[in-house]
C-alpha cells in the first residue's frame, strides 16, 4: 500500500508544477479557452480550488459536504457551477488555490486510519482521496498545457493516476450503463523512465499495453483512444478503451478523435501529418 505521506508529497509536487506554469501568466492567458468546452485556464484552476474545498469539507465536516450537494440548484451543472463560483482574478485565485490545497493536505494527514470520507456516489479513504486529487490536478493541468501550447514532462507521479485508472475499470462500465466485466484484465504500461508498471493476472487473456501517459490520458478522458498508442487484446480490454473513466460521477463526454492533431495544426498554422 502506498504511504499517505508519500501521496501528499506527490500531490504537493504535482500542484507545484502546475502552479509554476500558470503563476507567471498575464491575465489574458488566464482567459484562454481550454479543450474543455466553455472553460478557460482560469476555470481549470478554479475547478481545482473548488474540488479541494469540497474535499476538505468531506475530510472535516461531512454534514457540510452533503449540504453542498443538496443545496446545488442543478446537480447536473454542479461541477461547472463550482468552477464559476471560485473563478476570480488570477492573483486572488492563486491565493485561494494555494491555501485550499495546503489545508486539504493537513486535513487528509489527520484522518484516522480506516475512516472513509464521503464523496460523490461513493466513500473513500484518505489515501484514495489524495490519489484522486493527484489525478485531477494532473488531468486539468493537461488541459491548461494544451491551451498554452506547451508540453509538460511526464513524471513517475503518473503511476498514481494509472493505478486509479485500473481500479476504476468497473466504474467506467457502470457509468456508461454497461455491466461491469468479471474477466480480469492484465495491464502493462511503460513508465516515463522505461520501467514496466503492471496490474492483473499475468495469464489473463484480456490485456492492455502501452505508454503510461497514454493510459492516463485515456482514463481521464483527455484523449480519444484513436489518438493513443494503447493496444487492447480481448473483448473486455477493447471495450474498456471506450468507457474508461477514473473520475467519479456520470459518464464524461470525452474528446473527439484527432482533437490534439487539430490543436497542433492551429498552433503551428499548418497541417500536422497523421
Amino acid at each position: 500500500m502506498v504511504d499517505l505521506t508519500d501521496l501528499l508529497t506527490d500531490l504537493a509536487d504535482e500542484s507545484a508544477q502546475l502552479d509554476a506554469l500558470v503563476a507567471p501568466l498575464p491575465a489574458a492567458d488566464w482567459a484562454r479557452p481550454t479543450p474543455a468546452p466553455g472553460w478557460s485556464v482560469g476555470h481549470q484552476i478554479a475547478h481545482l480550488a473548488w474540488t479541494d474545498h469540497v474535499a476538505l469539507l468531506a475530510a472535516t465536516d461531512a454534514a457540510a459536504f452533503f449540504a453542498t450537494v443538496t443545496a446545488a440548484p442543478d446537480p447536473a451543472r454542479m461541477v461547472d457551477h463550482g468552477a464559476e463560483q471560485f473563478l476570480a482574478p488570477p492573483a486572488d485565485l492563486l491565493v485561494r488555490w494555494r491555501a485550499g490545497r495546503t489545508a486539504l493536505a493537513a486535513a487528509l494527514a489527520a484522518v484516522p486510519a480506516g475512516e472513509k470520507l464521503p464523496w460523490y456516489g461513493t466513500r473513500m479513504s484518505a489515501t484514495s482521496m489524495a490519489t484522486a486529487r493527484i489525478m485531477e490536478t494532473w488531468a486539468h493541468g493537461e488541459d491548461v498545457a494544451d491551451a498554452l501550447g506547451v508540453a509538460r514532462p511526464a513524471s513517475d507521479r503518473l503511476r498514481h493516476v494509472a493505478h486509479l485508472g485500473v481500479r476504476t475499470l468497473g466504474h467506467g462500465f457502470a457509468a456508461h450503463g454497461r455491466p461491469a466485466p468479471t474477466a480480469p484484465v492484465r495491464v502493462e504500461l511503460t513508465g516515463p523512465g522505461g520501467d514496466t508498471w503492471s496490474w492483473g493476472p499475468p495469464d489473463a487473456p484480456d490485456r492492455l499495453t502501452g505508454p503510461a501517459r497514454d493510459f492516463c490520458l485515456l482514463v481521464t478522458q483527455r484523449r480519444h483512444r484513436a489518438d493513443l498508442a494503447l493496444l487492447a487484446t480481448g473483448p473486455v480490454a477493447d471495450e474498456w478503451l471506450d468507457v474508461a473513466q477514473a473520475f467519479a460521477g456520470p459518464p464524461g463526454s470525452g474528446r473527439e478523435p484527432g482533437a490534439e492533431t487539430a490543436r497542433e495544426a492551429a498552433r503551428t498554422g499548418g497541417e500536422v501529418p497523421a
